[in-house]
């Protein structure tokens, strides 16, 4: 029998640009009413490249990213808030109504203290999609769902889980 094997995205050990339509690229801000952690938003403006992010898979013996792999996502790049640069899913924001992406993600060890920090990328369309799924806690009751955009009130593209996916590009740094 033959194993399929989904297709690589990008390596791990390359940083890579994320685009996705509206806007520009991703990076860090302060929203809200809180300064730090700092939120995933995608630039408001088409030209802004935005912010390179590293991907490193459940299994980082492999050096690839391939689709339906859990993996956690990091900017980079420095925060002003002096924490972690990788992503994870907020707790639930009862005024907006919303669980937001944002940073002061923990890397790596995978388990039930961390599952809001793993995402997945899948294939979407002609591009790809990010996806909160995590399948690194096999007892942790968790909600799947893509992570699409949420623009708030001052107009902050902010990442947030979606009925409506993201749909991406990526590109080497």
């Amino acid at each position: 029998m033959v194993r399929y094997s989904p297709p690589a995205l990008v390596t791990t050990s390359l940083p890579v640009l994320i685009r996705g339509r509206g806007g520009g690229g991703l990076k860090m801000a302060t929203t809200g009413r809180k300064t730090c952690p700092l939120d995933v938003v995608q630039d408001r403006y088409e030209a802004s490249k935005g912010l390179p992010l590293k991907f490193t898979p459940v299994n980082s013996k492999k050096g690839v990213i391939r689709v339906h792999t859990d993996l956690n996502i990091k900017f980079s790049a420095a925060s002003i808030c002096h924490q972690s640069t990788v992503w994870k899913l907020d707790s639930y924001d009862e005024w907006a109504k919303q669980w937001f992406v944002t940073t002061n993600g923990v890397e790596g060890n995978p388990g039930p203290e961390t599952t809001r920090n793993w995402f997945k990328i899948e294939k979407f369309q002609n591009n790809y999609k990010l996806v909160f799924c995590p399948t690194v806690c096999r007892h942790c009751k968790v909600m799947c769902k893509d992570v699409g955009i949420y623009t708030d009130a001052k107009g902050a593209r902010r990442l947030a889980l979606s009925n409506v996916p993201f749909k991406v590009m990526f590109k080497r740094a």
